[in-house]
């Protein structure tokens, strides 16, 4: 007989619910949140037919580690997920979600969500890195500007060797000249840890053939190509490249219903990073790019008639497509 398994995942410790065929509940348990474990509590009950888990920030490292112990794992939708397990228990226990879950498995109503590569992760994990950095000199910038406004002294806009120049006007006042001081000295800190992760980023498109094929469209440069490729990690997962405006919600919002439909603004569905990267390398086509191609074009006219906003999301969607398919198909740009 067939069995089929839940797991409820969460930081120390998960919940497992085992049923059959008939849905009829086989046992459950609580173990650490370890492949390990879980692999071992799951053997208790004979070999598993499939497993369901959820999407979370623990789930690629369980769901990978389980699959090399030979545990069928399948990664569904979190948000799916909720709205099932919410129709079916009133009350929302760990214990609860395991046995909706494992219900899931046995019916098979989920949507499959690919659970990426550590090397996707490892790209993926510093460029969120980098972003964070980014910001973080972000705002002790604007803190600066503020703590000079209050004393008269302007600082403009940018963040250059004229920037740094006005700042030393600072240093004679007292109290403000201190307190510019410490900041600079974290500000330093932090723009080293930005050109350390931009080396790294460099080194990883260099030695990546799919970074390589991206970067041969222009505007497109190394912390795109390196994003966009770990975020679809594997090209075949999607049967068409129009796919991929949607994964990285770039598609308009729809809502129909009776008479009443609608179309509005992009769905933001996905990954938001990849998503920005897109949408500025659209807009460097459009803004920055000398070279007359076909997309450009393409993309020109749409900003003559709907405006340059509206092309650059519109550029950005193409982009995704063309993206895909010269992964997909290994081929290079063509003008």
């Amino acid at each position: 007989m067939k069995h089929y398994a839940g797991i409820d995942l969460s930081m120390e410790t998960s919940h497992i619910c085992v049923v059959d065929a008939d849905g009829c509940k086989l046992g459950a348990a609580c173990v650490d949140s370890t492949p390990e474990a879980i692999a071992a509590a799951l053997e208790r009950y004979g070999p598993v037919d499939r497993a369901v888990i959820e999407t979370g920030r623990m789930t690629p490292s369980i769901a990978l580690g389980l699959r090399e112990l030979g545990v069928a794992i399948v990664c569904i939708d979190a948000r799916q997920a909720h709205q099932s397990l919410k129709a079916m228990k009133a009350n929302k226990t760990d214990l609860h979600d395991a046995a909706g879950l494992a219900q899931l498995a046995r019916t098979g109503f989920y949507k499959e969500v690919h659970v990426k590569s550590p090397a996707a992760h490892g790209v993926r994990s510093v460029i969120t890195a980098r972003g964070h950095l980014v910001e973080a000199r972000v705002r002790l910038d604007n803190t600066i500007r503020g703590l000079c406004a209050t004393f008269g002294i302007r600082l403009g806009v940018g963040q250059g060797e004229r920037f740094l120049a006005r700042m030393r006007v600072t240093a004679s006042i007292p109290g403000l000249g201190e307190a510019v001081a410490s900041l600079l000295r974290a500000r330093e800190r932090l723009v080293d840890e930005i050109r350390q992760l931009d080396r790294q980023l460099k080194t990883i498109s260099v030695v990546s053939p799919a970074c390589q094929t991206l970067m041969s469209i222009p505007g497109v440069g190394v912390q795109t190509s390196a994003a966009f490729a770990a975020a679809v990690d594997d090209a075949n997962r999607f049967k068409r490249s129009r796919t991929a405006g949607a994964y990285f919600g770039l598609v308009p919002r729809r809502h129909q219903s009776g008479e009443l439909d609608w179309t509005g603004r992009i769905t933001k569905q996905g990954d938001s990073t990849v998503r920005k990267l897109l949408y500025e390398a659209a807009n460097s086509i459009l803004t920055r790019t000398r070279q007359t191609f076909a997309l450009k074009s393409w993309a020109l006219k749409i900003a003559k008639r709907r405006g340059l906003r509206k092309a650059r999301v519109a550029l950005a969607r193409r982009l995704a497509v063309i993206m895909h398919a010269m992964l997909r198909d290994g081929t290079l740009f063509e003008a």
